[in-house]
């Protein structure tokens, strides 16, 4: 067993801790004896001693923690902006698809009512749910509709809608 002396960073003090190695896992010792904590995941892959005469293997240890950025490092780095969602429909406004099969969904909870929806199998080979506006239709399996973004809020998983008067998607009856 080899043993090395560390200078552990910690976020309260500044500590020397005693690792002593034996095989994958080592065992990381408070320096007054008030701790002792298991680990293997922090090793790194082990390093050879320059000197060549000893047996054993040295490991180093990662135990830095991350330390919050200071008012510079903030101002330097700029505001912080979430990337955007990309469409599945690549930037075009429509897509043409095949329906794939008939569904119909629940919406979220206040609401109660049949959404129906279609598993739409689009050009560039993407699978989605898109809603099915209006009353009534006659859309079957193999069909060819025309499809853009939006869909009703309220149907998780729903986020497009079929185009009505295209392809085979025809228009509402009027009454």
């Amino acid at each position: 067993m080899s043993l090395r002396f560390l200078h552990c960073l910690s976020p309260l003090r500044l500590s020397f801790c005693k690792v002593a190695q034996h095989g994958k896992i080592a065992a990381l010792y408070n320096c007054k004896g008030l701790a002792m904590k298991q680990f293997s995941s922090y090793l790194l892959p082990p390093v050879y001693s320059a000197a060549g005469t000893s047996n054993f293997k040295t490991t180093s240890l990662m135990t830095v923690p991350r330390r919050h950025m200071t008012i510079n490092q903030k101002r330097k780095q700029g505001k912080f902006r979430k990337k955007k969602k990309k469409s599945i429909l690549f930037g075009n406004p429509q897509m043409k698809g095949i329906i794939l099969k008939l569904a119909i969904r629940k919406p979220r909870k206040p609401n109660s009512a049949q959404r129906k929806c279609a598993l739409v199998k689009l050009s560039n080979g993407k699978r989605i749910y898109a809603y099915i506006p209006g009353v009534g239709h006659s859309l079957q399996d193999h069909n060819i509709v025309l499809v853009q973004g939006g869909g009703p809020q309220d149907t998780p998983g729903v986020k497009h809608s079929i185009i009505r008067g295209k392809y085979d998607c025809a228009h509402v009856v009027k009454k």
